[in-house]
């Protein structure tokens, strides 16, 4: 790693080579390039961005759009970059793309037995409302369904401010602001 500035910026094409690697050392089972570069074309309900310093991607997530809600399609970083915040700025990245496309709640499914994730998620704001059952085909096992509701509340945009302040200037330009503004 370089030691410069981390970044959240909108994932293209050119991110997909280190983006397939990292899902390949982090899940089961990965997602293809194939289907990233489907999601990419999605651009009207799905938000990628990833995670760089320098010239190297530490990670990556998404989001689909639907309606008022969003729902966190991926995420991950790299095995040799965790422990940097990373995770934290992912999120922050995708609770704003979600204010800025309208959306009023997040939900996601997580793996019952990643306890990390389920931490990061609720420092966001996402409470476990239920299980899906055998949800992860690889090894059967349950998803919980986690949901952040009212996140366009001024509680969420002081979580969030809160946040920004703390892990500083992640991104290049403002990808989006943090509430109201991309409503007015």
């Amino acid at each position: 790693m370089s030691g410069h500035l981390i970044e959240i910026v909108p994932m293209r094409r050119r991110h997909l080579g280190p983006v397939v690697d990292i899902a390949a050392r982090t899940h089961p089972r990965p997602w293809s390039r194939d289907l990233f570069v489907g999601e990419l074309d999605l651009v009207a309900s799905r938000a990628y961005v990833v995670a760089t310093e320098g010239r190297d991607v530490l990670g990556y997530a998404g989001i689909m759009l639907a309606a008022d809600e969003a729902h966190v399609t991926t995420i991950a970083v790299d095995p040799d970059a965790q422990r940097r915040a990373i995770g934290m700025r992912l999120m922050l990245s995708l609770a704003r793309m979600a204010l800025a496309r309208h959306a009023t709640a997040m939900t996601l499914e997580v793996r019952v037995s990643n306890r990390a994730a389920q931490e990061l998620y609720r420092r966001f704001g996402f409470a476990s409302v239920g299980a899906r059952k055998g949800y992860y085909q690889d090894n059967d096992e349950d998803a919980l369904v986690m949901w952040a509701r009212d996140i366009d509340a001024p509680e969420y945009a002081a979580l969030l401010g809160t946040y920004t302040e703390r892990y500083g200037p992640t991104t290049r330009y403002d990808l989006v602001p943090v509430l109201g503004e991309a409503r007015g």
